[in-house]
């Protein structure tokens, strides 16, 4: 999840795709200002184009729906794990390797990702985010589209099982999932993300400690 004012990874992309890029993060911050100030349900689709100053139509060819002005924040990690795997393959590091190096270096970084995030903007998007079940329902989608990316991604080295990757991309997903949440809970209850850190590390080895007894990858 991307964090306050933060921007996509993509290299180098072009004017026009930059001027686009631009043009969501305006729509889904002024989206996320309104939600956070009276609610997802009690403010319309016209409302947040009336706020960005664009029409409708113009609002919907960037987000088919409204759950997405939120989400938006999400468009980078979706296929995240998958490209963390290939690139670590390149590397000749094995898929799990690489991507628990890959959680450790987001918890040091506080990346919101990982849960281990205690700026106040984040956690007031958190509290939007889960506390709006379409929102929740729509995040689901996201999450499957993760899964498929990462499984794919498993499947194209040397292991080659479609369904080994599947069962192992679930696996991987939900993990990272719960360990996250674990962190978003401890913090939202009142801890500090410096508080939370040794124990989401401890948490992040004993999960993937488990995966690689448990999985071929």
């Amino acid at each position: 999840m991307r964090g306050p004012g933060s921007r996509g990874s993509a290299a180098s992309p072009g004017l026009r795709e930059r001027k686009k890029e631009r043009t969501r993060q305006a729509l889904s911050d002024a989206a996320v200002a309104l939600f956070l100030e009276r609610g997802f349900d009690a403010v319309s689709v016209a409302e947040v184009a009336a706020a960005a100053e664009v029409s409708k139509p113009t609002l919907f060819r960037y987000f088919p729906a409204k759950e997405d002005l939120v989400l938006h924040r999400f468009a980078d990690h979706e296929d995240e794990a998958a490209r963390v795997v290939a690139a670590g393959r390149g590397a000749g590091t094995a898929p799990l390797d690489a991507l628990y190096a890959h959680l450790l270096d987001g918890l040091a970084r506080r990346d919101p990702v990982t849960g281990l995030c205690d700026h106040p903007a984040v956690l007031a998007y958190l509290r939007l985010l889960y506390g709006t079940p379409a929102l929740v329902a729509r995040l689901h989608a996201y999450r499957v589209r993760s899964e498929t990316a990462l499984a794919d991604a498993l499947a194209a080295g040397e292991e080659g099982d479609p369904l080994l990757a599947r069962l192992a991309a679930g696996q991987i997903v939900t993990v990272l999932r719960v360990l996250a949440e674990e962190n978003t809970a401890r913090i939202a209850a009142g801890e500090t993300a410096d508080a939370v850190e040794a124990d989401a590390r401890t948490a992040a080895e004993l999960a993937f400690r488990a995966l690689r007894e448990g999985l071929p990858y």
